[in-house]
C-alpha cells in the first residue's frame, strides 16, 4: 500500500483549492534551496519520491542533486561547511522521520536545534519543514506535483504548484472574453493578475483601465465611471469621458468590487448585462464595448446574505472566478520573492555584488537564522507586505556585508512565531540592543565562544551574535587570526585545541576550519 495514499484527495486539507479528480497529480516529497551562500540557487528543487514508499534519502553536502524547477540534471549543494556524513530522511507510515546521529553539520528543524530523530505527517508537509544546515544553506520539505507543466511566467515570480495554478487558471480564461472574479488577501496581487489576464487577450493592444472603487468618493464615482455632460451636476463645468468610455475596446479592472455602493452596483449590472452605461445628466445610454475584470479581497456570499452586496452582480462579474493563495500557502515561494525583491532594491544603489560570488571568510549576506524566520512568518499583508520588509532590511543593510535587522522586525517574526505555537524560545527573546560589549564578552567567555551556546545564554538568536561580534573590536574571530598567531599556539600547545580555543579566545569549530585550511589537522 502507499503510504501517501491519503494525498490523493487534496481537498481535505484547509487552504487547498478544489479540484477535479481528473485534474490531481501525484504529490512528491520535495526539498527546494530556500538560502544558500550562491544566492542564484535560491528556488532549486530535489524531489525525493523515494519518500512516497518505505524508502530513505541521505541530506549531505554531495547529496541530492537540485536543479531549477522543471529542469533535469543538477548539483548537490557543494558548501564546504556541510559534512559528506548524511541526514537520513525516512519515509514510513505515512511520515518522514529525520534522523542523523553525531551529525558533524549543526541542524536546525523549523528554528529549534535536532536532537535525536524527528517526525513530520503529511500535514506538516503541507505547510512546509524549514532545515537549517550550519549557517548558510537552508532547505524547505514540503509537497510538490510531480510532472506538473511548467505555464508561462506571466510577469509573475514564483514555481510553487499554486502560483502555477493560477498561471494555468489565467491562460484559459485569457482569450475568452468573459467577465473574471480575481478573488485574494490584500497584497497577493490581484491587479498583476488582470493584468496578466488583458496582456494575453485580443484585446492586449487596446486600453487597460484600473480603478479602486473603495477610493473613489460617493458623490463622484457615477460621474468617475460612467461620465457626465457638462452641467450635469454642480461644478460641472466640463463634461467627463468616464472611465468605462476610457477602455473602450479594452479592459476595466474594478479593484475593490466589494465597496462599491448600491447606486454604483444597480449600473454594473446594467453595463453587464446590456453593454451599455448611462453617462450622468445624458438621456441616451451609450453603448461600450469593455471587458470587466473585477477583484476582491470581501466574502461577497457574506454581503449579499446581508443584503449590502446584489447576487444578480455577483453571478455578473464571476463569469470565471480565480482565487489566489495567501503568501503563507506558498511558503517554497517567499525565498524566491526575497530575493528578487533584494536583487530590484540593490540595483538601484549599484550594490548587486552583495549578492553574488562567495566568501567563506566572511558571513552570509541574507542569516540562515532570518531566512527560517521570514520563510515561516505568515504575512498577513502577503507579497506586498514581504516587498516592503525586503526593502527595508535592503536600506538598513546598504554597504554592509550582512543584513541588519531592525528590532521592530525582530520583535515581529518572535511574536508570530510564539503565537503560532512554534515553541517557548521566541517568547524569551531580547532585543540586541540590550546587550552591551561587556554582556556579550561575559557570555562568549562563559560559553567558550561558541555562538550559538552565547546565543542561547543570552536569549537572542544567533545571528545577533554574529552582528554584536561584528560591531565589537574586543572580539576576534577565527577568521581574524594570522597564520603566524595559529603556529604559534599550535605549537605551544601541542596542537591541544581545547587550549588553543582558551588561549586564542576564538570558537572552536571556527578555530577547526582555519586549521583545515591550513593542513594542521
Amino acid at each position: 500500500m502507499d503510504v501517501w495514499e491519503d494525498l490523493d484527495d487534496v481537498t481535505t486539507f484547509p487552504g487547498r483549492h478544489s479540484r477535479a479528480k481528473n485534474e490531481q497529480r501525484e504529490l512528491v516529497p520535495t526539498l527546494t534551496i530556500i538560502n544558500h551562500p550562491i544566492m542564484s540557487r535560491i528556488g532549486e528543487v530535489a524531489d525525493l519520491p523515494a519518500l512516497k514508499g518505505a524508502g530513505e534519502v541521505g541530506l549531505s553536502r554531495v547529496s541530492p542533486d537540485f536543479a531549477p524547477p522543471g529542469q533535469s540534471g543538477g548539483f548537490p549543494l557543494k558548501d564546504p561547511f556541510i559534512s559528506r556524513q548524511p541526514v537520513y530522511l525516512r519515509a514510513a507510515r505515512g511520515t518522514v522521520t529525520i534522523e542523523g546521529n553525531d551529525l558533524a553539520t549543526e541542524l536546525w528543524i523549523n528554528g529549534h536545534p535536532m536532537t535525536g530523530s524527528r517526525s513530520f505527517r503529511t500535514e506538516a508537509l503541507f505547510e512546509g519543514v524549514t532545515l537549517q544546515l550550519g549557517e548558510r544553506v537552508v532547505l524547505l520539505l514540503h509537497l510538490r506535483e510531480a510532472s506538473a507543466p511548467q505555464p508561462q511566467k506571466l510577469g509573475m515570480c514564483g514555481e510553487s504548484d499554486a502560483i502555477n495554478r493560477v498561471r494555468g487558471a489565467i491562460e484559459r480564461i485569457a482569450e475568452r472574453d468573459v467577465p473574471v472574479l480575481i478573488r485574494g488577501e490584500t497584497g497577493t496581487g490581484k491587479e498583476l493578475v488582470a493584468r496578466a489576464i488583458f496582456a494575453l487577450s485580443s484585446r492586449a493592444k487596446r486600453p487597460f483601465v484600473t480603478v479602486n472603487l473603495g477610493a473613489l468618493p460617493p458623490n463622484l464615482a457615477v460621474s468617475e465611471l460612467f461620465g457626465a455632460v457638462k452641467g450635469s451636476f454642480t461644478g460641472a463645468v466640463h463634461g467627463r469621458q468616464g472611465y468605462f468610455r476610457a477602455a473602450h475596446g479594452g479592459v476595466l479592472f474594478l479593484d475593490e468590487i466589494g465597496e462599491a455602493d448600491a447606486e454604483i452596483q444597480v449600473m454594473l449590472l446594467r453595463a453587464l448585462e446590456s453593454g451599455e452605461i448611462q453617462p450622468l445628466g445624458q438621456h441616451t445610454p451609450l453603448r461600450v464595448d469593455v471587458r470587466l475584470i473585477a477583484a476582491t479581497d470581501a466574502d461577497l456570499a457574506e454581503r449579499v446574505a446581508a443584503g449590502t452586496f446584489k447576487e444578480p452582480l455577483l453571478h455578473r462579474l464571476a463569469g470565471y472566478e480565480i482565487h489566489l493563495p495567501p503568501l503563507h500557502r506558498r511558503r517554497d515561494d517567499i525565498a524566491r520573492l526575497i530575493r528578487l525583491f533584494a536583487e530590484e532594491e540593490l540595483s538601484k544603489t549599484n550594490e548587486l555584488h552583495h549578492m553574488s560570488g562567495w566568501d567563506p571568510r566572511k558571513p552570509a549576506w541574507l542569516p540562515a537564522d532570518l531566512c527560517t524566520r521570514l520563510t515561516r512568518y505568515r504575512w498577513p499583508g502577503n507579497v506586498r507586505q514581504l516587498r516592503n520588509v525586503v526593502r527595508q532590511l535592503v536600506i538598513d543593510s546598504r554597504g554592509l556585508e550582512t543584513m541588519v535587522v531592525s528590532d521592530k522586525l525582530r520583535r515581529m517574526l518572535a511574536d508570530d512565531t510564539a503565537e503560532n505555537g512554534a515553541g517557548q524560545d521566541a517568547q524569551a527573546l531580547r532585543l540586541p540592543s540590550e546587550i552591551d560589549e561587556s554582556q556579550l564578552v561575559a557570555a562568549l567567555k562563559a560559553n567558550r565562544w561558541e555562538p550559538k551556546a552565547t546565543a542561547d545564554a543570552l536569549r537572542i538568536n544567533r545571528t545577533a551574535v554574529y552582528a554584536l561580534i561584528a560591531r565589537c573590536e574586543s572580539v576576534r574571530t577565527a577568521m581574524d587570526l594570522t597564520a603566524e598567531e595559529i603556529r604559534t599556539s599550535w605549537k605551544n600547545h601541542g596542537g591541544d585545541q581545547q587550549a588553543m580555543v582558551d588561549d586564542l579566545c576564538v570558537s572552536e569549530r571556527g578555530l577547526r576550519r582555519r586549521l583545515k585550511q591550513m593542513k594542521l589537522i
